[in-house]
């Protein structure tokens, strides 16, 4: 139910194959799995992905989808530090990397590298306790 071994080369190759699908279904399991290991510390809801996604991305001409990942990583960054797993994570690396690091094209993989190791300790910590 809950992954621990997601990764950039694995997200990048079947995001190719499947053409852009596997992405989707990759953030729409992180917006459920956060739910379930954070709300009970912060009492908090995340939307799901795919409603920012298809309904509220172009109703707000792309602003809710910022929204939603500046969220996501600071919940999780604060999930991490509840859990005391050391790693450094939250919405600055979303807007570092994922939104300013586009500039020189590695930036969002390397935020999306950053992410997929933030909630696999999340995950991992959450399945051990």
């Amino acid at each position: 139910m809950f992954n621990t071994s997601r990764g950039l080369l694995k997200y990048i190759l079947l995001g190719i194959i499947t053409l852009g699908i596997y992405p989707l279904f990759v953030f729409s399991h992180i917006s459920r799995e956060i739910n379930i290991i954070a709300t009970p510390h912060d009492g908090k809801h995340t939307m799901h992905y795919m409603l920012i996604l298809l309904i509220f991305s172009w109703l707000t001409l792309g602003i809710a989808p910022l929204v939603w990942w500046h969220r996501i990583s600071s919940r999780i960054g604060g999930e991490l530090a509840v859990r005391n797993c050391q790693y450094d994570f939250d919405a600055s690396d979303f807007w570092l990397w994922g939104f300013l690091g586009s500039i020189i094209i590695v930036g969002p993989f390397i935020y999306i590298h950053k992410l997929f190791r933030a909630t696999n300790l999340l995950n991992s910590n959450y399945l051990t306790r």
